[in-house]
């Protein structure tokens, strides 16, 4: 239970004595005196350590501490204790794992949604909850939904932070496959569902559900209805979805509900995946949308009638380009804000090949900067990209915005454009040409990716202003721009 490696010298030495003056001033000699032991619901004054900061500082002192001097504060302790740091959720838990309390209008909750990466520990958190309930009430019918009914055992159930392996050393849970049942010690049962066969759950009823990767059921829907519609026994029937975000109808439903309320985690978060985990993962998916959804546990929604989807921008996505590429050109789209307290500063880099592909280098798009610092700062980039052309939005600032640039850079090239169609209209072109391979990121840009799958043809569905996006389209648009022939002479 206390992983890592155990440095030996003054510093083990010093925490080995720690522990045995806190040993000797928190249980005194009653090494085998009688300590309640910690359910998930006692008052503080029960427990065998008074806060989890105590138990997370004993824990930390005992990891530093050598082999031997660790047996010696184990053996030391009273049988409580030792149990409460080997099995205790409580000091464990981490953000998003913790049973929130009440919605921000201060009334209860029905549904608790954990939606979150890759092994952040939804897993962990849901069984622990069922096995709470199950521990308040011994009359409570419990439902497990998963997708199918061999996930529900393998992962819910029978899994490495399934309720089976999660129990505590004196509580024997009986697991009757045949039946599907669960009977937990204090007379509680839990019976397990599959979304595949919605129908099942017509007609049971429940105190509490347990919904595991509901983002990739079958028949969700279905399901789900029949799940809430049979949830309605004792008090205060609750549930808890735990699940990895897709973008499917039902999830969005169930977390726009009035009484749902979410936590969120990534699967950096978490430290009980191998230590090179989660530096592999983003080497090999970068921030792109797989990474976002499945690695930070972020529900990614494509408008309908968006110009750009996810799939689209990973479509063509190339990697970013390694300093001293060779280009054929480099524009800076600019669209600056109306003032300093407004929208950001979009500013963004972009740069044609030798085989006419355009490629987003960079978005150092900016907030709360005055006309002379985003000036500035396009001058910067125009410096350190080489960069042959600045094309500027006119509508806020007119020729000012073309003057604050040249304050900076007398010899800056800036043309100043007007925006006279909608937005959609002026970015179609632009988005046909990443349909078609001539224009990509280079990269993972999240903010502008999240403005450009916004952009649909009734209008911007974003926060604010797409800024990052209107800069990306005006640089594009000049860089596709055929190149104006060269002035020659013509014999009569």
């Amino acid at each position: 239970m206390i992983p890592g490696p155990v440095p030996a010298g003054a510093r083990a030495w010093s925490d080995y004595q720690w522990l045995l003056r806190w040993r000797q001033v928190r249980f005194g000699d009653r090494a085998g005196a009688t300590i309640e032991y910690k359910s998930l619901d006692l008052p503080a004054a029960a427990l065998p350590f008074r806060s989890r900061a105590e138990l997370l500082e004993v824990l930390g002192r005992l990891r530093r501490c050598t082999p031997e001097q660790r047996r010696i504060v184990l053996r030391s302790l009273p049988w409580p204790a030792v149990r409460a740091l080997a099995e205790e959720w409580w000091w464990q838990a981490r953000r998003g794992q913790f049973v929130p309390d009440l919605m921000a209008d201060g009334l209860p909750w029905r549904i608790w949604a954990i939606v979150a990466g890759r092994g952040f520990g939804k897993t962990r958190a849901g069984a622990e909850w069922i096995w709470a309930r199950a521990r308040e009430d011994g009359s409570a019918r419990i439902a497990l939904v998963g997708a199918t009914l061999d996930e529900v055992a393998q992962v819910m159930i029978e899994g490495e932070s399934g309720l089976l392996a999660i129990a505590r050393s004196d509580e024997p849970l009986r697991w009757i496959r045949s039946r599907r049942l669960l009977l937990f010690p204090s007379g509680a049962r839990a019976f397990v569902y599959s979304a595949e066969r919605p129908e099942k759950l017509r007609g049971p009823q429940h105190h509490h559900a347990w919904c595991d990767e509901l983002a990739k059921w079958p028949r969700a829907e279905a399901a789900w209805d029949n799940l809430m519609l049979g949830l309605r026994l004792g008090d205060r029937p609750r549930a808890l979805v735990t699940t990895t975000p897709k973008p499917i109808p039902t999830l969005k439903r169930i977390l726009a509900l009035p009484r749902c309320i979410k936590t969120h985690g990534r699967t950096e978060d978490s430290p009980d995946n191998a230590p090179d985990f989660p530096g592999a993962m983003r080497e090999m998916y970068g921030h792109g949308r797989l990474a976002r959804q499945e690695l930070d546990g972020e529900l990614l929604e494509d408008f309908e009638g968006a110009l750009w989807t996810r799939e689209l921008l990973d479509k063509d996505r190339a990697p970013a380009p390694p300093p001293g590429a060779r280009w054929s050109r480099i524009v800076i789209g600019l669209d600056p804000p109306a003032s300093s307290h407004g929208d950001s500063c979009g500013i963004v880099v972009c740069a044609k090949d030798e085989e006419g592909v355009v490629s987003v280098l960079a978005d150092l798009t900016q907030g709360g900067l005055s006309p002379e610092g985003w000036a500035r700062r396009v001058v910067d980039a125009a410096d350190l990209y080489g960069a042959t052309r600045i094309v500027a939005e006119k509508n806020q600032g007119g020729e000012m915005i073309a003057s604050n640039l040249r304050a900076v850079d007398a010899d800056l090239p800036v043309r100043l454009v007007h925006a006279g169609p909608s937005k959609a209209t002026r970015a179609e072109p632009i988005a046909l040409r990443f349909e078609t391979g001539r224009a990509r990121l280079a990269g993972h840009f999240p903010e502008l990716e999240d403005q450009l799958c916004a952009l649909t043809w009734t209008g911007y569905q974003g926060a604010g202003s797409p800024d990052r996006a209107d800069a990306m389209v005006w640089a594009m648009t000049e860089l596709f721009q055929k190149e104006r022939a060269a002035p020659r002479i013509r014999m009569l």
